[in-house]
């Protein structure tokens, strides 16, 4: 009898590591969320830029519709999200569109493009093949 519940166990130790297998990494783990596109973040720019401009609820109400997404993505760095937040903490319409209220938005505003930038290098589709006599300075190698 124990002969008998050793093969079960060790089948049912095979069945785990084969179901283990079966279940790729990729599931397990958080799915790949992608860098906003730079044109994303021009959009919160320029919303942020009109909101500064104009004064109005409207254009105010637009740039934290695109702004209060951004500062719950997973792959913003914290300075970006700063200057996210330094932007929609100011960009409320006001009595007087003053200078200092202007500025407040503008500023952060100008430097979003900068800073919030992606760090990671595109994928280039295929390296440059050299070719023979491609150029440059050959000391004793190449064709004759």
């Amino acid at each position: 009898m124990s002969v008998h519940r050793h093969w079960l166990e060790r089948l049912a130790s095979a069945y785990l590591v084969l179901a283990g297998l079966a279940i790729p990494r990729e599931s397990l783990a958080a799915p790949y969320v992608p860098f906003p596109s730079q044109q994303s973040l021009r959009e919160v720019q320029l919303a942020a830029l009109a909101c500064a401009r104009e004064n109005t609820a409207e254009s105010c109400s637009k740039a934290h519709q695109l702004g209060d997404p951004l500062m719950d993505h997973p792959r913003l760095p914290a300075n970006c999200k700063d200057l996210i937040w330094q932007m929609l903490d100011k960009a409320q319409p006001s009595a007087t569109n003053s200078f200092s209220r202007r500025e407040a938005i503008e500023d952060p505003a100008e430097r979003l493009l900068l800073v919030c930038r992606s760090a990671e290098k595109p994928e280039s589709a295929t390296p440059p093949a050299a070719g023979p006599g491609g150029g440059g300075i050959n000391f004793g190698g190449g064709q004759r």
